[in-house]
C-alpha cells in the first residue's frame, strides 16, 4: 500500500496531521497503533483543550479528531506498525498484520507513555484519583491532599503547581535526597504546602468502588520496612516518560532520553521526508493541544517536501 503520507499513531498529533494532509489532497494513511488515541483515552475529564465550553472526555475528544480525519479523507488503518525502514526511498513499514506500506514521507506521532508503579490498584484508579498530569487534573483537587510520586524536576514541577489547588501535598521519594535542580528543591523546601516524605514507595493505592475514588495510599519505608496508611484523595505518579521510539532507534537522531531530535522551529528530522509530532519530541510541554499544532506543522512541512520535489 503506497502513500504520499504515511502517519504513524493517533494521538493529537497523528490525527491533525492526518486532517492537514487530507485537506491538501495528499490521501494520506494512518496506523493507529497500540494504543488508538494516546494518552488521552486514559484521561477522563478534560477542561483545557480549546474550543469547549463544557468539560469533555479524552476518549470522546479522541472519537471526534478520528471522524474528522476520516471524513476528509484519510484512511485510517487499525494495525500496529513493526518495522520501518527509512535508509530506501520510498520509505517503508511493515505492520503485525503482514500488510506492508509504502511512503513519500513520514510522519512519526507515536507518543509517549508515562510511567507507572505497576499496581493492579494504580490500574484500577486511573482517571479517578490516580494521574500522570498535574497539569491536566489538578484542578479536580481543589482543598484537598494529595501525593506525588518521584523525586526529579517533573515531580517537583507537579508539586509546585498542585500547591496552587490542594490544601496539601505529599511528596514521596525513594532515597532521602531530590534529583531535580537546585533552584526547584529551593522553592519546594520553601512552600510551607508541601511535606516531603523520605526513603519510601508507594506499596498499594485504596478506595472506594462506587463511585471509584482515592481515599489513601500505603506508604512503606524502605529502610526501616513500616507501612503507614496516608489519606489522600488523589496520587501523581511523576517518574518520568517514555517516548515511544523504539522502532526507530539506528535510524533517526535521538537524545538520550530516546526523545526524537527535530531542526529548529520544524518537525523535520534528520532524514528528509520524515517528521515527528507530538510526545515522540517534547518532552516539556506534553500537552494535547501543542501535540495538535505539531501534527499541523508536520503535514503542512510534509506538503512543501513532496511539492517541491514534485512528488
Amino acid at each position: 500500500m503506497h502513500s504520499k503520507v504515511l502517519i504513524i499513531g493517533s494521538g493529537p498529533a497523528g490525527y491533525t496531521a492526518a486532517i492537514y494532509a487530507a485537506r491538501a489532497m495528499l490521501s494520506p494513511t494512518l496506523v493507529q497503533g497500540i494504543q488508538p488515541g494516546g494518552q488521552l483515552t486514559i484521561t477522563t475529564d478534560v477542561e483545557n483543550y480549546p474550543g469547549y465550553g463544557d468539560v469533555i472526555q479524552g476518549p470522546w475528544l479522541m472519537e471526534q479528531m478520528e471522524a474528522q480525519a476520516k471524513n476528509v479523507g484519510t484512511n485510517i488503518i487499525n494495525d500496529i506498525i513493526k518495522s520501518v525502514d527509512l535508509n530506501v526511498y520510498p520509505f517503508t513499514a511493515e505492520s503485525e498484520s503482514g500488510q506492508t506500506f509504502t511512503a513519500d514521507s513520514i510522519i512519526i506521532s507515536t507518543g509517549a507513555q508515562a510511567r507507572w508503579l505497576g499496581l493492579d490498584s494504580e490500574k484500577k484508579f486511573q482517571g479517578y484519583g490516580v494521574s500522570a498530569c498535574a497539569t491536566c487534573d489538578g484542578f479536580f483537587f481543589k482543598d484537598k491532599e494529595v501525593v506525588v510520586v518521584g523525586g526529579g524536576n517533573t515531580a517537583v514541577e507537579e508539586a509546585l503547581f498542585l500547591t496552587s489547588f490542594a490544601s496539601k501535598v505529599f511528596l514521596v521519594h525513594r532515597r532521602d535526597e531530590l534529583r531535580a535542580e537546585k533552584i526547584l528543591q529551593d522553592r519546594l523546601f520553601k512552600n510551607e504546602k508541601i511535606q516531603c516524605i523520605w526513603d519510601s514507595q508507594v506499596i498499594d493505592i485504596m478506595g472506594d468502588d462506587n463511585p471509584l475514588n482515592v481515599t489513601s495510599v500505603k506508604i512503606q519505608n524502605i529502610r526501616t520496612e513500616q507501612v503507614t496508611d496516608l489519606k489522600v484523595d488523589g496520587i501523581f505518579v511523576a517518574i518520568g516518560h517514555d517516548p515511544a521510539t523504539q522502532l526507530f532507534k539506528g535510524q533517526i537522531d535521538m537524545d538520550d532520553s530516546g526523545y526524537i531530535i527535530t531542526k529548529p522551529d520544524s518537525t523535520l528530522t534528520n532524514i528528509n521526508g520524515v517528521y515527528a509530532a507530538g510526545d515522540v519530541k517534547d518532552k516539556t510541554y506534553r500537552q494535547a493541544v501543542t501535540a495538535a499544532g505539531m501534527g499541523c506543522m508536520a503535514a503542512l512541512e510534509a506538503e512543501k517536501f513532496l511539492a517541491e520535489n514534485k512528488i
